[in-house]
Order: structure tokens, then C-alpha cells, then sequence
């Protein structure tokens, strides 16, 4: 389970902006331009099932750097409308070239090895105001990516803000968006295949009644239940690569 600790961010306060400028470059350019050129095929289903409205933790696998630009292609501004934020680590945010446009497409860090209560703050000031924040719930150790075929155990972090924004505001409609993101490469190269499987968002309010631990551990098995299940059915379906 993920412990919020009071100060491990190096300032005791995070914000996060999206600069509206850039983000109305950086959709089309990624999403007509980068993401064809360099992949073979991307298919993504389930679009439907992305909320027009209201507060959505997005929670995806995680098995490539490419998948921050994958899910925006999937759900992003140009598929259903809306922006997308990003909790990243504090080594990503950092980076010169990479953490100036985290930074400026609405990015906040943290640092995954004593995760902090400004994070857990910032997340849920987000979701109350209605966004749509992704952040990768399998978690790997120092920032690391899984390269498998199976989804790793899910943190409690995910179920636990998602909570404290239902919590904080009864009747919010807050939801929890699983995804599936497979490559037909553990590590995609030019041409690779890409399957994307939005999954039926999980209401978080159904799980709200019960303690607070019981409540999120709860929520976090439905999680990991529902990329289990769309991320295993994928894994025979995608094509493999064309290159």
C-alpha cells in the first residue's frame, strides 16, 4: 500500500498548469504526425466508455516510455474532448528536454519512493474540479517499467485518492477508467502494433461505504480484476508488427 508521507516533494506545495498554447500543438502533431509515422497499426476499442463529463482517474498498464502518449492518442482531447493529467515520477519531471513539456501539458510529480501527501493533494484538488487524471497503478520499484504478458499487482494508492475524493465531495460521480496497452514488441521499435482496450469505468461510490481500508483494497482488486481481464483478452488479438 502506498504510505503519504508530509514532505518528500522538494517543495511543500505542487501545482500544475497546461499551457493552452502548446497543448494545441502538441495533440495534432502527436496524434497525425509522431504516432502514425512511427507505429505500424494502432487500434483502439472501447471508446465509449471514456466519461464526457466528471472527475476520471485513468489508470493503465504501463509497459513502454510511449504509453504517455498513447493514452492521450486513445482518450485525449482529440478523441473525446478533454485533457488529460499526468502524475509522473520526480526523475521524469526533472529531465530537462522531457520535464519542460510534462511541466507544460499539465504533469505533477512524485516521488515513488516516499510518495508524499502534497501528491496525494494535488490529485485530489484535480478530480474535484472535474479532470481527467492518469496515473499507472501497477507501480514498479524506482520508476522502473514491467515488460511481460501478465498485470502486475495493483497499488492501493489509486483506490485511496480516488476515496478521498468521494470522501471530500459525496456524490461527485468520480469513476476509475482501467486500459490495456499492448504492443506486439516488449520494446517497440518502428513499426510495431499497437491495441488499446478501454474498459467500462468502475463507480467509485460503490465502494465507499465500508472502512477506509477495507474500501480501497476493495477497489483496488476490482482494478486489478479489470486490466487483468482486458488486458489478457488483448494479448491474443493484437497483430504483430509489420516491420
Amino acid at each position: 500500500m502506498v504510505q503519504f508521507v508530509s514532505s518528500p516533494e522538494p517543495s511543500e506545495q505542487i501545482n500544475s498548469r497546461i499551457n493552452p498554447c502548446l497543448i494545441r500543438l502538441a495533440y495534432p502533431l502527436g496524434c497525425y504526425v509522431v504516432m502514425p509515422l512511427f507505429f505500424g497499426r494502432i487500434e483502439v476499442i472501447g471508446r465509449e466508455n471514456v466519461p464526457q463529463t466528471g472527475p476520471v482517474l485513468v489508470a493503465p498498464t504501463h509497459r513502454s516510455r510511449w504509453d504517455a502518449l498513447i493514452v492521450p492518442y486513445a482518450i485525449g482531447r482529440l478523441a473525446s474532448g478533454r485533457d488529460l493529467r499526468f502524475m509522473v515520477t520526480i526523475d521524469e519531471y526533472h529531465r530537462p528536454v522531457q520535464g519542460w513539456f510534462i511541466r507544460q501539458l499539465g504533469g505533477f510529480p512524485i516521488d515513488t519512493k516516499r510518495p508524499g501527501i502534497s501528491s496525494l493533494h494535488h490529485s485530489v484538488e484535480l478530480l474535484r474540479a472535474g479532470e481527467m487524471l492518469v496515473i499507472f497503478p501497477e507501480g514498479a520499484p524506482g520508476g522502473k517499467i514491467y515488460r511481460g504478458e501478465k498485470v502486475h499487482p495493483i497499488k492501493r494508492g489509486v483506490a485511496r485518492i480516488a476515496l478521498e475524493v468521494e470522501l471530500a465531495q459525496p456524490g461527485s460521480g468520480i469513476k476509475i477508467l482501467p486500459i490495456a496497452i499492448k504492443y506486439s514488441q516488449p520494446y517497440p521499435s518502428w513499426g510495431s502494433n499497437v491495441a488499446v482496450t478501454i474498459g467500462e469505468p468502475i463507480d467509485v461510490v460503490d465502494y465507499s461505504s465500508a472502512s477506509i481500508k477495507k474500501s480501497s483494497q476493495a477497489l483496488t482488486n476490482a482494478l486489478e480484476s479489470a486490466l487483468r481481464e482486458l488486458y489478457e483478452g488483448t494479448s491474443q488479438a493484437i497483430p504483430m508488427a509489420t516491420a
